[in-house]
């Protein structure tokens, strides 16, 4: 496994997407085999574990803290905190008391006295990025978290805040299927020495390739209303899934490793979470680390990329329906 830095944390090449473990895409495995999965990943060298309390109503930080709890000093964990506008009201310490509270909350359930990256899971225009900044800035200095970041800001709230307490990372959805973030984001997260980290970096499993458009999902599973899982775009997209595996059949790898190749050559402060919920995928996915581009296949893979239109997206609204349906 190879390391990077998200400013001044090193964290593996490839980290793990927990959220799959407690919903989000379907039936999910046991609480032993989810733990096991965990734990081959650390003995693989995948030192970068993400999940979030919102991620199955606190399941998933429970299960995370139970995984990682043997080696938790050997490892970068991270949460994400949803604000409240409405809980937290209009003044400074309220929003401090909102913050404490659910930071002492996922503590607790991750069986741990501190996170190294905590990040408001998405930012809330009622609340003014400074505040947050000034909060993390004093969770920093007592030791509670180590860094701090934000999950789908544009480029000005990221400036606004670094310069109240320096972002550690910024998480956002990037993938050869989502690239918005390429326009000002990533530039910024270089220019300030933040941390840029993708999530749903497979597109939701699409670029594995392993998906058609004779494919069902049922219940709690996000491709239900994530629309580049359209029958009709699954076909549409399908120039760009055999373009990825042109590329991994030239160097003996598959479509999700040299997603996950492109990405990483990209930037050294980009570090990818994909969700691995299998032991195939734990193998697959932390392989990519391993699979270098050349900068003539790079470049090549960026031209034909660019004549390549995307049909469907992902979007917190889209999935926000997933709720009402049965």
């Amino acid at each position: 496994m190879n390391y990077r830095k998200l400013r001044n944390i090193e964290v593996s090449s490839i980290g793990y997407g927990c959220m799959g473990f407690s919903h989000g895409y379907g039936e999910i495995p046991s609480e032993e085999e989810a733990i096991r999965l965990m734990r081959l990943a650390y003995d693989k060298g995948c030192t970068f574990f993400d999940t979030a309390e919102v991620y199955g109503d606190g399941h998933n930080e429970r299960l995370v803290g139970k995984a990682i709890e043997p080696f938790r000093e050997h490892i970068i964990l991270a949460s994400k905190l949803f604000i409240d506008s409405e809980a937290v009201g209009d003044s400074f310490e309220s929003l401090e008391a909102h913050i404490r509270a659910h930071l002492d909350a996922s503590l607790e359930k991750l069986r741990t006295d501190y996170l190294d990256i905590y990040y408001q899971h998405r930012v809330n225009d009622d609340i003014p990025v400074e505040d947050v900044a000034r909060v993390m800035g004093k969770l920093i200095v007592e030791g509670k978290i180590r860094g701090w970041g934000q999950s789908q800001p544009i480029a000005e709230q990221i400036r606004r805040a670094h310069e109240i307490t320096p972002l550690t990372a910024v998480q956002s959805e990037y993938s050869m299927m989502e690239r918005q973030f390429e326009q000002d984001v990533i530039p910024t997260c270089k220019e300030l020495n933040i941390g840029f980290v993708p999530f749903s970096p497979l597109a939701s499993g699409f670029l594995s390739g392993k998906y058609s458009n004779e494919d069902q999902y049922q219940g709690d599973d996000v491709r239900r209303v994530i629309t580049r899982f359209n029958k009709e775009n699954v076909n549409k997209n399908q120039p760009l899934i055999d373009l990825i595996q042109k590329y991994a059949d030239e160097q003996q790898a598959t479509p999700a490793q040299i997603s996950l190749a492109w990405m990483l050559y990209k930037e050294p402060f980009i570090v990818p979470i994909p969700g691995m919920r299998k032991e195939n995928r734990v193998d697959e996915n932390l392989g990519a680390a391993d699979v270098k581009l050349t900068d003539e296949a790079y470049l090549a893979l960026e031209h034909e990329l660019s004549k390549i239109q995307i049909y469907g997206n992902r979007t917190d609204k889209d999935i926000a329906k997933l709720q009402d349906m049965e």
